[in-house]
């Protein structure tokens, strides 16, 4: 049971602020978890913050290797690479040159998380990129109880990496997948956190086109895995409304750690399997296709979409 201070907070209720806002952010960084995150939940605020004349850097923290597991023709290097190609497609729609993206290379669903091996490395190599070549004065990070195991770790490694820093920056949260997976427990509330809306109504073309970019999430480009990822239409759908949200934590940018049962483990990371999409086979499913490409090779025409079938 809740009281009116601690009230699960509703999106659409949540007062709508003028795309200027992002201009008193300034030189921002935006961490992603998985290439994609990055157009779904912030595509407006990027397309926003460049057109403004600011600075951003866009670090991806897991190699987003795992969304095709049983793919032969994407086996993880070759998806990996994949990804990043991807990415850098969307963020240069966004208007964020390929200099300004950060890779980390963490493994995907298994970014470390406090008290687990590598965190202390992850964090470390996370403060080496936020203090070069310029160190922001707002950090976009997912929100701290979104339903991924991947998206807690990567609030947890802000939160100490922050610390490290010469100036403390201002720590803007983002749901992606909170409010199609989470449970009521998962959600921001109206006691811990002050949230708003933020008009994109401008960027919405450019965040749609960024979005289409990641056609291995989106589309049936990898069709020979049938426990494949592909991100639901409930999900895209809420990506495509003119207003982004975003948290800010009334304690500072240090609100206390999730508990160890709501870290979002193993058991958080399967509660994504009910979101996949069946196979997408084309064919009799022969493997007459291009072979995928080197990470420094351009994306072939398959993986633009040309000729892709509706």
């Amino acid at each position: 049971m809740t009281t009116p201070n601690t009230a699960p907070l509703v999106p659409d209720a949540l007062p709508l602020k003028p795309a200027s806002t992002v201009e008193a952010w300034g030189p921002t960084v935006i961490l992603a978890p998985h290439p994609d995150d990055e157009s779904i939940s912030c595509g407006g605020a990027i397309r926003l913050l460049r057109d403004a004349g600011i600075p951003v850097r866009v670090v991806f923290v897991s190699d987003g290797s795992g969304s095709h597991p049983s793919s032969r023709r994407y086996p993880a290097e070759a998806l990996r690479a994949l990804r990043e190609r991807e990415a850098l497609e969307a963020l240069a729609i966004l208007g964020v040159a390929r200099d300004d993206a950060r890779f980390l290379g963490q493994p995907d669903r298994f970014v470390p998380a406090q008290d687990e091996p590598n965190f202390a490395d992850a964090v470390a190599a996370l403060v080496a990129t936020l203090a070069s070549p310029w160190t922001p004065t707002t950090i976009l990070v997912p929100w701290r109880r979104d339903p991924h195991g991947d998206h807690r770790a990567t609030w947890q490694i802000a939160a100490a990496a922050v610390d490290r820093l010469p100036a403390r920056p201002r720590i803007v949260e983002y749901p992606v997948w909170v409010w199609d997976i989470g449970s009521p427990g998962d959600y921001p509330m109206s006691g811990e956190v002050d949230a708003w809306r933020l008009d994109i109504t401008t960027a919405i073309p450019a965040k749609r086109a960024a979005i289409d970019a990641h056609r291995s999430q989106t589309a049936d480009l990898i069709d020979d895995d049938p426990e494949g990822f592909r991100l639901p239409e409930a999900l895209l759908a809420r990506a495509a409304r003119p207003w982004e949200v975003y948290c800010e934590g009334r304690e500072g940018p240090h609100p206390p750690s999730p508990s160890p049962a709501g870290r979002g483990g193993v058991l958080d990371r399967q509660r994504l399997l009910p979101i996949r999409r069946p196979p997408f086979f084309t064919g009799d499913g022969s493997a007459r296709h291009p072979s995928p490409q080197t990470h420094d090779t351009p994306l072939s025409p398959r993986e633009r979409g040309v000729g892709r079938r509706p």
